[in-house]
């Protein structure tokens, strides 16, 4: 078969030394496309082209000939380095196509429905800086009655496939425990010693979890060190933040979590996020608490998901529309009761 090709080379290089007509340079472009379907390496065609140039000119000069041996040199490692960059192209590809199975069954995975009722208003805007996401959230039906609802929030320390394993063992460890205990610091302790036990020792998880009691209109949270969340008093018009402290999950088992808790009014409204949200970057540097509660004040009277939408909007635009890490930002608002 090279035979063949070497004929054709031999056509158009013989040709072309006659005319200087570029058109016939066009027929290059499809030999070349029939050296790469038969592998035929760049040496081999150097050696063609040599052999072509002694038949159509038996007095050759000799540093004519020699000059070959370069640039055969030349394409021998040429030829070793293209092949190997084709190998890491075809890896590339397989491990990009790889990647994004994982990040739709992820999605698919993380997937949490907003909960219903008429007296909270949820929502919720989670979008990650890279294809696969580090944060986690859920909203959990923990009475099968909707009058205890769970939400967590938790971000893997560590981005990629191991951050996304870690998400998923969160996912399907959290809904047991939290349907059989109610108090979310002890929630946090058991989740601890499950990511103790499973995760990379340069992984850890933060994690905000609470639990909404709608007979008290009450809050009860705890934190494993995530960020720290946002309470709006409506009455006051005046923000204060949820406190709660805590290792973070997979440091130390035998840590303990504290338990706290806040009464929600009419038209209160609490902020839970990712640290996405609060270390937004400008040009100026990191945005400063006060500047991200003005933000929030801005957008207050929006409905929940209104609200959430609004503020990644805004933030995102102060960034020039580029996530330095992933946001995700749940907001609850107690409805003005008629």
């Amino acid at each position: 078969m090279n035979e063949q090709f070497e004929a054709k080379y031999d056509e158009i290089l013989m040709d072309y030394l006659e005319h200087q007509d570029e058109a016939i340079l066009y027929d290059c472009e499809k030999l070349t496309k029939e050296a790469m379907d038969q592998s035929i390496p760049p040496e081999e065609i150097i050696n063609i082209h040599r052999s072509a140039l002694e038949k159509y000119d038996k007095n050759m000069p000799d540093y004519v000939k020699k000059s070959f041996d370069v640039l055969l040199e030349t394409m021998v490692g040429y030829g070793l380095a293209y092949l190997e960059h084709i190998s890491l192209r075809t890896e590339q590809r397989a491990l990009k196509n790889e990647i994004e199975q994982a990040e739709s069954m992820q999605k698919t995975l993380l997937q949490a429905d907003l909960p219903t009722g008429t007296e909270l208003d949820f929502g919720v805007i989670s979008k990650a800086a890279r294809q696969m996401s580090g944060d986690y959230y859920a909203f959990l039906d923990l009475d099968g009655k909707k009058e205890n609802i769970g939400i967590a929030l938790s971000d893997v320390i560590g981005k990629g496939i191991p951050a996304a394993f870690s998400i998923s063992m969160i996912k399907y460890a959290l809904p047991g425990i939290a349907e059989e205990h109610e108090d979310p610091s002890y929630v946090l302790k058991l989740l601890n010693k499950v990511a103790e036990e499973n995760i990379n020792d340069n992984m850890f998880i933060t994690m905000f979890y609470g639990v909404y009691r709608k007979a008290l209109h009450r809050f009860e949270y705890a934190s494993a060190g995530h960020e720290v969340g946002v309470f709006y008093e409506a009455k006051t018009n005046r923000f204060s933040d949820l406190y709660a402290r805590g290792l973070p999950l997979g440091i130390n088992k035998e840590v303990e979590y504290r338990k706290f808790e806040r009464a929600v009014a009419p038209e209160d409204v609490i902020f839970i996020m990712s640290d996405g949200v609060t270390e937004t970057r400008t040009y100026e540097g990191f945005l400063e608490r006060p500047e991200l509660l003005t933000i929030f004040e801005k957008y207050m009277k929006l409905e929940a998901q209104e609200m959430a939408d609004a503020i990644y909007e805004h933030l995102l635009k102060l960034q020039d529309f580029k996530l330095h890490d992933d946001f995700t930002l749940i907001v609850i608002k107690r409805k003005k009761e008629v």
